[in-house]
């Protein structure tokens, strides 16, 4: 009784300084910044974090490092993979215009598919060649693996920051859509690639794409009928909460016991549940679901708040591992490649682009918002129980230069990236 006391004790002390930083540096950035809100969680925790490290080395004090380091320890997998990834992947989807993505089909798919395999792929040759020039302990399977965890965008990120940007319309979806539904193609990478590494029979990726995939889909799909009947029949607007809190979370669970993407089964119930509501109001059956809107907002916006500061706070960890300097700038370099290459290739399948943009445009725009998170992170935190320490610290370290680059540096410069875009179009 007395160790989970403790460590109940610990959590409540964790939430509390994280809840005061969300607030104070929100606050901060409100009054006097005005950056994104999510970008200056990030940018300042690391601030707060580093200067910290800088006082506790002018003290001489070993403190604020063990703090620092006690954060790090917060199992970020654990928090995204086994916590809170469904209810923000369902938060993300709920409201989806599913006319735009009928009309977008292809072109999403073809991201969300043919642009994460080639992107994975490309990154993982590009990053063996890096290995194989300064001498790291990098096999080609690992490279690869690496690729599969870095080279989907983040739904996360995606929702967060690029909506605030006013991206055209048709555009601005296509790159939402993307990151919502590339998660399964990029798990079903990792799930054969790591098995490669780690010396186990792969099934192949066609064989793990259908499960992880179809599954998920099947599940999304039972789980949301069934929870929606409740829903529709229901007229407190509360209990329509708790259903749609049920109808994730089983879907969530239901997947990860038989085996299948959670992640793509929580976007189902989120589009799922819009189409149940427009099909409804299509019928004349208005609901009251204002408090149900209100909700998912703002968990969802706790909820990332609390994953970029948590990010943020972690920063001074990876500084500390080896060859950090050098894998940094290979990895934010060739992700941008990779990107670019991947997003290149599968648009020239693509005839007529959304928001008539030509061919060059667009590839810019969708590199420069190819924004990372807390997603692949969680998948190369995951990679510990098979990787060599040094090998885990490379791995782990790559990935978190290219979120950290992502959603400062390019979230930071979108706005100025799309602006000069739309002028030479213009122009």
């Amino acid at each position: 009784m007395g160790e989970m006391e403790k460590s109940m004790d610990q959590f409540l002390v964790y939430t509390v300084v994280l809840l005061l930083l969300v607030v104070i540096i929100g606050y901060f950035n409100e009054k006097i910044t005005g950056f994104t809100y999510e970008i200056s969680l990030m940018l300042f925790s690391i601030i707060i974090s580093m200067a910290l490290l800088f006082v506790n080395s002018a003290v001489c004090s070993v403190s604020v490092v063990e703090i620092l380091n006690n954060y790090h320890k917060i199992n970020l997998e654990a928090f995204l993979m086994d916590g809170v990834l469904c209810f923000m992947l369902f938060a993300g989807s709920c409201h989806m215009r599913l006319l735009d993505f009928k009309k977008h089909a292809k072109i999403i798919g073809l991201l969300s598919i043919g642009a994460t395999v080639l992107g994975a792929v490309f990154y993982g040759l590009l990053f063996y060649a890096i290995a194989c020039l300064f001498g790291l302990p990098l096999s080609l399977p690992v490279c690869l693996m690496f690729g599969s965890i870095t080279a989907p965008t983040d739904p996360i990120a995606a929702t967060g920051i690029l909506k605030k940007f006013n991206l055209p319309k048709d555009t601005g979806f296509v790159i939402e859509g993307e990151s919502l539904l590339n998660d399964g193609v990029g798990v079903a990478l990792f799930v054969c690639f790591s098995g490669m590494v780690s010396a186990e029979e792969s099934k192949g990726f066609f064989a793990v794409m259908a499960r992880e995939l179809f599954g998920a889909v099947i599940v999304g799909l039972a789980v949301s009928f069934l929870c929606f009947l409740v829903f529709k029949d229901s007229k407190d607007q509360t209990r329509r909460i708790f259903t749609s809190l049920l109808a994730v979370s089983a879907s969530y669970l239901l997947c990860e016991y038989f085996g299948f993407s959670g992640a793509i089964a929580s976007v189902v119930c989120g589009v799922m549940f819009s189409a149940f509501r427009n099909l409804e109001a299509s019928k004349g059956n208005v609901m009251e679901l204002e408090q149900f809107d209100r909700f998912w907002e703002v968990l969802d916006s706790l909820l990332n708040s609390l994953l970029y500061v948590m990010l943020g706070l972690s920063f001074p960890h990876i500084l500390q591992m080896p060859h950090v300097l050098l894998m940094s700038f290979a990895a934010i370099l060739i992700n941008l490649l990779g990107r670019s290459s991947s997003v290149g290739a599968v648009s020239l399948l693509e005839r007529k682009l959304p928001d008539g943009y030509d061919r060059f445009s667009f590839i810019k725009l969708l590199t420069w918002g190819g924004l990372r998170g807390g997603l692949s992170v969680a998948l190369a935190m995951s990679t510990q129980s098979f990787l060599e320490s040094e090998v885990y610290c490379i791995v782990l370290g790559g990935t978190y230069a290219i979120v950290f680059f992502t959603t400062i540096v390019q979230g930071m410069t979108m706005a100025k990236v799309y602006q000069s875009i739309e002028k030479k179009r213009k122009g």
